[in-house]
Formats: structure tokens, C-alpha cells, sequence
């Protein structure tokens, strides 16, 4: 066995590390400080060459961390640009204690037992580029799964991303997306805000209506039953606001 394909799998084995699958949430990653142990690639120079190209904050890091191997021997399938890495997970306790903090500069996303995988990560990539801070997920889906990772391009490291039962919830507001709330254009939703959106299919569920503050609703057309989650989620984000535009010019 190739000696870089066993390290892979004995890192993997002993277990708090996260799959970064592909350059950009390799990129991201390093970008907003994660620890990366492994990186692997079937073209090391192919990479280097990528990161000077799309990311040079961060190709001296690719550079230095980038490995042969075979990618098909650890990875169930190889993404197209033909890198993968291992990063350790945040600390928990960290990130709770920051998601809980007072005051708070902008509104935590919370996400009422969500069903798909590539919604979730779609969501924590906005959650990200909104400078949110954080997105925390009830129910039994694992916002750290591989596939959220990879739909979530990495920035999982660049906001904080919890799962977390009701009565853990960060302290605050809570406006939950509901079709009988107040019209989200007559609000003006405040930065210490928890922003809860529920399943497509079944809406937020009624324990997590109870425990709301406000019903808010997004402006539909009748006869349309939803919007997609990640829709939903960038939809009230924008209301909320964003980060404030001198600090909007990150790179790509």
C-alpha cells in the first residue's frame, strides 16, 4: 500500500477529522484557518498551479501540504479538480459558547430537522457569505456529513455550524418561517436574531412554532407551495442585511 494512501486511512480511522473534497473547499478552508493535515492530489503540480491561479492567499500552504496519491483508493468518488484533504473538526465547545455570546453582530440560521444533505451545505456556503454567525441544525442529520461539507465548498470553517436540540438553542429572538407569519417586508429583522426555517415538505415543526417570537412569512405568489430552503435562507438573510460592503470584497 502506497504510504500516503495508508496515512489517509489511519488519520480517517482515528476519527475528528473532516473530507475536504475538491480545491475549493480545500481553499476555503485554509482560508478561514482550519487545521489541514492531509492534502492529496493525483497531480500535485496540477494543484499548485490552481491555487496560484484562484487562490494565491493561500498557495503557499497547497504548496507545502499537497501529496501524490490515488485518489480513487480512499475516496468513493473523485471530484473534478482532483484534490482532496483532511481538516480537524472545530472544537464543539468553542463553537456553542460563540453561537451563545451577547452581544452578536449578526443572526444565527436555524435549520428545523432538514432532510437533504446538499440544501444544508447550500445553506451554511450563504450562512458564510452573509457573515452570519452561525447555522445550527436540529434533528438527526449530521450538518458535518461529507456531502454537506462538499456542498458547502469548505465553509463550514468560515461561520460556525452546530447541531443542537431546542431547549440548547443560542439565546435571542426567534422568527420562524411560517406562511401565516407577518410579511418579512414590514419587519426589520435585528443582528441578535435566530432565523428558523423548517422542511419544504412539512414547514417548521410545532414544538419550534411554540417556542417562536414571531411568524414571518416571505412574499409568494398564490398557488406556489414553496420555496427551496437555500432560496428561503437567502431570501431573509438579504432582508436581514449582509455584511457591511467595505468588507464584502472577499476572494473568490
Amino acid at each position: 500500500m502506497d504510504e500516503t494512501v495508508r496515512e489517509w486511512r489511519e488519520a480517517e480511522q482515528a476519527g475528528g477529522l473532516v473530507l475536504l473534497d475538491g480545491f475549493h473547499a480545500v481553499k476555503h478552508a485554509l482560508r478561514f484557518g482550519a487545521d489541514v493535515r492531509m492534502v492529496i492530489a493525483e497531480d500535485p503540480g496540477a494543484v499548485r498551479a490552481l491555487a496560484r491561479e484562484l487562490a494565491p492567499d493561500v498557495e503557499d500552504a497547497v504548496a507545502r501540504l499537497v501529496r501524490r496519491a490515488v485518489l480513487k483508493e480512499v475516496l468513493p468518488r473523485v471530484h473534478p479538480t482532483g484534490v482532496a484533504a483532511l481538516a480537524v473538526r472545530p472544537d464543539r465547545a468553542a463553537g456553542i459558547a460563540g453561537l451563545g455570546r451577547l452581544p452578536r453582530p449578526a443572526p444565527v440560521v436555524v435549520l428545523d430537522n432538514p432532510r437533504n444533505l446538499g440544501n444544508v451545505g447550500a445553506v451554511v456556503r450563504l450562512a458564510a457569505g452573509f457573515g452570519a454567525t452561525g447555522v445550527v441544525t436540529r434533528g438527526d442529520l449530521d450538518p458535518w456529513h461529507p456531502n454537506v461539507v462538499r456542498a458547502g465548498a469548505g465553509l463550514h470553517y468560515a461561520t460556525t455550524v452546530e447541531r443542537l436540540a431546542l431547549d440548547e438553542l443560542p439565546p435571542g429572538p426567534l422568527y420562524a418561517l411560517d406562511p401565516e407569519g407577518e410579511d418579512i417586508r414590514a419587519l426589520t429583522l435585528p443582528d441578535d436574531a435566530l432565523l428558523a426555517f423548517g422542511s419544504e415538505r412539512h414547514g417548521i415543526s410545532p414544538e419550534l412554532r411554540a417556542r417562536a417570537d414571531h411568524l414571518v412569512s416571505l412574499p409568494m405568489r398564490t398557488q406556489v407551495s414553496s420555496y427551496n430552503l437555500a432560496t428561503s435562507v437567502a431570501m431573509t438573510l438579504f432582508h436581514w442585511g449582509g455584511p457591511p460592503a467595505e468588507e464584502g470584497a472577499e476572494p473568490a
